[in-house]
């Protein structure tokens, strides 16, 4: 099964990072953070992507068509132009990259690949955040619900203090928001049926409007709860903790 990855986003609340690479590429622990979501697919066996690229998208081409040189030592003779790759590691990855436009809204993106897709199941996500989703599960999820699309439900902590006000504005009681009280939201991991092209009508849809509402209303809408680890990199804070985790050898996303 295919693994579509959305990457073709501005990334403007992370303008500190995007001005000079897409935000995919902004790294965790020395990584993109597109190559840790290919790293959790691989661990289930999953290595055949399909990138949808827009903003700044020769970056994420660069990477990869060098990624032998970003992995390994070599010695380089400029007398006759010659490189020789030593300790060389790679990944079992077949990438198709795409240029979806730099302007394409998301579900513009997904509609451009299907080509690439042809008439088969395929998995979807953002190129902006790690989770330890158990993907065999999410698929069997989704194989049993019978539906067009599966989405994984997340319960994202919260990030304000809540406040029970009386009338007077005298405050009863303080604590910090909890995920039970934000509820089950969108966090990505999708898996799709083919049918989901016919939702989309072109570069301006947005995936999670029109398609996800649509299919919502014909009842083809199904929620796979992940209760572990998920995070977005939405921020230059985003990306401060995820590199915490990541250095202090607490970073949840590692399966492999």
């Amino acid at each position: 099964m295919k693994v579509v990855i959305l990457a073709g986003g501005l990334g403007t609340r992370l303008a500190e990072e995007t001005d000079l690479r897409p935000k995919p590429m902004v790294e965790i622990g020395g990584k993109p953070i597109i190559w840790h979501i290919m790293k959790i697919y691989s661990t289930y066996g999953f290595n055949e992507f399909i990138v949808c690229l827009g903003y700044k998208g020769y970056v994420i081409k660069e990477y990869f068509a060098n990624y032998f040189l970003h992995q390994s030592d070599v010695t380089i003779d400029l007398s006759n132009n010659d490189l020789e790759i030593h300790n060389s590691f790679s990944e079992k990855w077949k990438i198709t990259l795409v240029e979806t436009g730099k302007d394409t809204l998301t579900g513009g993106r997904i509609k451009r690949i299907q080509k690439y897709i042809g008439n088969e199941r395929f998995m979807l996500t953002y190129g902006d955040g790690v989770s330890n989703v158990n993907i065999n599960e999410l698929i069997e999820a989704h194989e049993s619900g019978k539906k067009h699309v599966t989405i994984t439900a997340i319960q994202p902590s919260g990030r304000f203090g809540v406040l029970s006000l009386e009338e007077d504005n005298h405050i009863t009681s303080f604590h910090e928001k909890r995920s039970e009280d934000v509820g089950w939201v969108n966090g990505g991991f999708f898996v799709c049926e083919p049918e989901i092209f016919n939702y989309i009508e072109g570069d301006s849809t947005i995936w999670e409007r029109e398609p996800l509402e649509n299919l919502a209303k014909e009842n083809q809408l199904k929620a796979f709860k992940h209760r572990g680890f998920w995070q977005p990199m939405d921020s230059l804070k985003d990306k401060l903790d995820l590199n915490e985790l990541w250095n202090s050898g607490n970073a949840a996303w590692k399966i492999w």
